[in-house]
């Protein structure tokens, strides 16, 4: 059957839609197109933004552990990884999150390089603090500075310069961090996104405290603070007990965190210590993970170890509220007279407080183990979002 141009074209029109013209089948192609162009850009703009800032042990450890979970996640937007010295120097961190980042496919995040030193904290102060007032066990990238230094297991022969970076095991980087700076990049974050960003921090606040203190605003521009650190009454063997107010993450520097508790924020969530230790990454924990091919869990499951989930409980108490089953709401300042309680964490009820500027934060109480867990292997068994092909752990 021979047929004319017009024919041809009302012929081939049926076969999209049958019922009505070649122009009105284009005109509704064309919106669908349309419609998708927006829908895709809005689907993006639904997730949730996030700010890591976290002092990044590595390979692995409770801090890229916990940066990982919101990595991994669909519904969330890691807008960028901001590093500060805690567990240990800046440096070292930065090149354990780059590697991180290489091996899962996400060297598109980028990390920016944080404060080395606290504010005002420094190892000569606490050396001659502990003549005074006793031995801090625990010191981050402090720890093992002095010959015979009793230290805990992973720590001994740890220590090194600031700035220099050993060769680490999962690999050195090839990748190269921000030269921007931790602070104006949370600065520019939250002017670009206002009241859409979280900042998460999983470390000593430093780099938090100097974002407020170059920019004032950045508390209100911000959706909320999510941090790991302090005590207040943790269940915890009796020496702990001794030292329960002394949490590293907020002794390290403790005028960073009277600064940041001290400001405007419209949420504050702390994930202290009472409740982490509620929980333990197992050795049947990491077999499980092994089992998985992902590029994240196959990470955890080689360089993991047996301790507590610190940090991802924070991260998980935000992903998915539902893991938290109780919460507790208090005022909460830190001790800066440096006297012999320097660095110890300070809490009070609503009736009670001094009203010199604290703020009421959230404090998780309990949790449902079962699902956190059960969230952490799903999550690090899933295709990384976003991901571009990568190497595979060394």
């Amino acid at each position: 059957m021979h047929l004319n141009a017009m024919q041809r074209d009302a012929h081939k029109s049926k076969g999209v839609f049958p019922s009505v013209g070649l122009k009105t089948s284009f005109k509704i192609i064309c919106t669908i197109a349309l419609g998708l162009i927006f829908v895709f850009p809005a689907a993006a703009q639904n997730k949730r933004k996030v700010i890591l800032d976290q002092d990044a042990r590595g390979p692995a450890t409770t801090d890229q552990q916990s940066m990982l979970m919101f990595i991994q996640s669909p519904e969330v937007e890691t807008l960028g990884i901001t590093v500060v010295s805690g567990d240990m120097w800046r440096d070292e961190e930065v090149a354990h999150t780059l590697r991180m980042l290489e091996i899962v496919g996400r060297t598109d995040i980028p990390v920016l390089p944080g404060a080395v030193y606290p504010l005002i904290n420094r190892m000569d102060f606490i050396e001659r603090w502990e003549k005074l007032y006793g031995t801090v066990h625990y010191q981050g990238a402090w720890n093992g500075h002095r010959p015979g230094m009793n230290l805990g297991e992973g720590l001994r022969g740890r220590w090194h310069e600031p700035f220099v970076v050993p060769d680490i095991v999962e690999g050195n980087p090839t990748t190269k961090a921000s030269e921007e700076d931790a602070a104006h990049f949370i600065i520019r974050m939250v002017h670009k996104y206002p009241h859409e960003v979280t900042i998460y921090a999983g470390g000593p606040l430093t780099n938090i405290a100097q974002a407020i203190s170059i920019d004032p605003m950045v508390p209100d521009l911000a959706q909320e603070l999510v941090i790991m650190g302090g005590s207040v009454a943790p269940v915890v063997p009796i020496e702990w007990r001794t030292e329960n107010r002394r949490e590293f993450n907020f002794w390290w520097d403790p005028e960073a965190v009277h600064i940041t508790l001290t400001s405007p924020w419209h949420k504050i969530t702390i994930t202290t210590v009472d409740i982490s230790i509620k929980t333990r990454m197992t050795k049947e924990l990491i077999a499980e993970l092994a089992k998985s091919p992902s590029a994240a869990s196959q990470y955890v499951a080689k360089y993991a170890d047996v301790e507590y989930m610190w940090d991802e409980l924070a991260a998980a108490g935000w992903l998915d509220p539902s893991v938290i089953t109780k919460e507790d709401q208090l005022y909460m300042d830190i001790n800066i007279d440096h006297g012999a309680g320097y660095g110890n964490v300070i809490v009070w009820t609503a009736d009670l407080h001094p009203g010199l500027g604290e703020q009421l934060v959230h404090l998780p109480a309990e949790l449902n183990r079962e699902k956190f867990e059960k969230m952490f292997i799903e999550l690090m068994a899933r295709p990384t979002p976003g991901a571009h092909p990568a190497g595979n752990p060394k």
